[in-house]
């Protein structure tokens, strides 16, 4: 027999990056009573690693534990960018329900439909939250029937569309169950969790079913792996039997229980059907595996994950500079820091080129850039090739990923922008314009053509466009598409850059390296304005004699460099060309340093 259990919900938060989720559950934490009244907390506190604090962006989905009423509501906070999707598909497993966060303002994009589209399939009931409803900019009667339209064009089902709308100010912490309601705090969101997500099913008698949904590590235990308990009860110490991937068995013990309440982990003795828990013990599992009966094994699904569309070559650091920052150069140290990943995040692949290369397979540039950054910060070196697209052959035919891309920017760049998607291969498919003097375009755009695209836009709209892109199939190959039209300034001896080069360079083109900057034969030090690469001297230094010219020194004047970051350095570089990153630096090269053997 299957019994829900009322004292337990199960709800996953999914929203666009940056419409207030972490925000949300800030707010959802502090007035839940998790905190002591003297107990210091941080803002954003679900966004625990310091890359997820600088970009603002969730990376890692992450569980926490509230109380109200009695009753358990674990919260699963979820990233809003589509590169993270492996971590949304998984999260939307374990939860019964979930809470779809829309910006008062930018109304549904392109991650709200990829995540809701995934919440409707698994047929989980939605709340849909109306955010930020004290912008200035607020349109919540349109965005309202942008959400509705979204739904219908999703095809949800008829109870998927009778669906709870409630308006927030995440920030405040305030929620109310209409426009003019007086709520000042979360009082009517709580009401709204525990009236529409139904509770857990499940039949404390039955074989027992945990599905493994995430990892995470101790330093004291080991593995940690994270799950839902579907059916069955889970004892501290009993002896279980994990189902691997592969179809085998292996027998093991629980050493640690524990659940969420809060930021902390709470020792448990036992797990019913309904209950997120951490359990330890478990060397070897991976995500997707089930937790079940050693003697009776009754493996649940595994959890299908999107395949990767992108790939970039991985490989040690072979400069001049090698090892001086960085304390991890081998190719053991790289290949174990990519087994360890693999370990925790399902969407990327690995595949070994070569000795010390290797090919690493994702959904997106910026889930493989945020992947080297937190090498970097690990004390690692290595560099990375270009990006370059995950190809299919169907019907005999060569087929190319391709992205549902939505630009947002004012009426005044619109030739511009149009432009510049029309030479990249982009077909528009809609365009609206809210009477606010800023235009929405939709296009779709092979995932190629996005590469080196955010930048160039930027450029062009001088800072002022918003781009959000979705990965949205397989369409046959377009054909060529131009890359970068300007050649590169390599310098053609070792040293430190001098003013006086730089100022003599300056009009060949842009620099990207200060005065007294070390550079070595071979290095990328510019962007040529011209299509060829250039080799020039940017070590050159004034000589100095005894004989006083008449004209005194003309002082000189530089043009401030472009220094680039590590995402604008990955867009930047040919396939001829590496990205070379080291803890404090990130430098940009050719392959084949020697000019004369270029």
């Amino acid at each position: 027999m299957t019994n829900s259990l009322p004292s337990i919900r199960n709800i996953a938060i999914i929203a666009h990056v940056d419409h207030g989720k972490t925000t949300l559950v800030d707010a959802m934490l502090n007035q839940s009573g998790i905190f002591r009244e003297n107990e210091v907390h941080v803002e954003r506190v679900m966004d625990s690693n310091d890359l997820e604090r600088e970009r603002g962006i969730t990376i890692l989905s992450k569980i926490t534990g509230i109380r109200y009423k009695g009753v358990k509501i674990n919260i699963v906070d979820t990233p809003g960018h589509s590169d993270f999707g492996g971590e949304v598909e998984r999260a939307l497993k374990i939860v019964d329900g979930v809470m779809l966060l829309v910006d008062a303002s930018e109304g549904p994009l392109p991650q709200t439909r990829y995540v809701l589209s995934k919440a409707l399939e698994a047929k989980l009931p939605p709340i849909v939250v109306i955010n930020k409803i004290d912008r200035a900019d607020a349109r919540v009667p349109q965005v309202l029937d942008e959400i509705y339209d979204l739904f219908i064009d999703l095809d949800a089902a008829e109870e998927q569309l009778d669906f709870p709308v409630l308006y927030t100010i995440a920030k405040t912490g305030v929620a109310k169950n209409s426009m003019e309601d007086d709520s000042t705090t979360l009082q009517p969101l709580f009401e709204a969790i525990l009236r529409h997500i139904p509770a857990p099913a499940g039949d404390p008698e039955e074989v027992l079913q945990m599905l493994v949904a995430n990892l995470d590590y101790s330093d004291y235990l080991g593995r940690l792996a994270i799950g839902r308990v579907f059916a069955g009860t889970l004892r501290f110490g009993d002896t279980v039997g994990i189902s691997k991937l592969d179809g085998t068995l292996h027998t093991t013990r629980i050493t640690k229980l524990y659940s969420f309440e809060g930021l902390k982990r709470v020792d448990e003795t036992i797990g019913r059907p309904g209950d997120i828990l951490a359990i330890a013990g478990v060397e070897g599992i991976t995500i997707g595996e089930t937790v079940t009966s050693a003697e009776n094994p009754r493996p649940l699904p595994q959890v299908h994950i999107d395949e990767p569309t992108i790939a970039m070559t991985f490989t040690i650091n072979t400069s001049p500079f090698v090892g001086r920052e960085g304390a991890y150069v081998t190719s053991r140290n790289l290949r174990e820091r990519l087994d360890k990943e693999l370990l925790t995040n399902v969407s990327i692949s690995v595949q070994e080129l070569g000795p010390d290369t290797f090919k690493v397979m994702g959904r997106g540039e910026l889930q493989l850039a945020i992947l080297i950054e937190m090498m970097r910060r690990e004390n690692y070196e290595l560099m990375v090739g270009k990006p370059e697209i995950l190809t299919r052959t169907i019907d005999h035919k060569t087929h190319e990923p391709v992205e549902l891309l939505v630009i947002d920017c004012p009426e005044s760049f619109l030739g511009v922008v149009i432009e510049k998607l029309g030479s990249r291969k982009g077909k528009m498919n809609k365009m609206v314009n809210h009477g606010s003097g800023r235009v929405r375009l939709e296009f779709h755009i092979p995932s190629r053509g996005l590469i080196g695209l955010r930048s160039e836009i930027l450029t062009d709209t001088r800072g002022t466009a918003l781009m959000n892109s979705l990965f949205h199939g397989y369409i046959e190959w377009q054909g060529e598409i131009p890359t970068r039209p300007t050649g590169s300034l390599v310098a053609d001896r070792p040293g430190r850059a001098t003013g006086y080069a730089i100022f003599n360079l300056q009009e060949r083109g842009e620099i990207f390296v200060n005065p007294g900057t070390e550079v070595y034969a071979g290095m990328i030090v510019g962007e040529n304005a011209r299509t060829a690469d250039l080799d020039v001297n940017i070590v050159k230094e004034k000589k100095l004699t005894n004989m006083r010219a008449s004209t005194a020194d003309e002082a000189i004047r530089l043009v401030p460099p472009r220094i680039l970051n590590l995402e604008q350095a990955i867009e930047f570089i040919r396939d001829d060309e590496f990205v070379e990153a080291t803890p404090t630096s990130i430098r940009l090269r050719k392959k084949v340093l020697k000019a004369n053997q270029r």
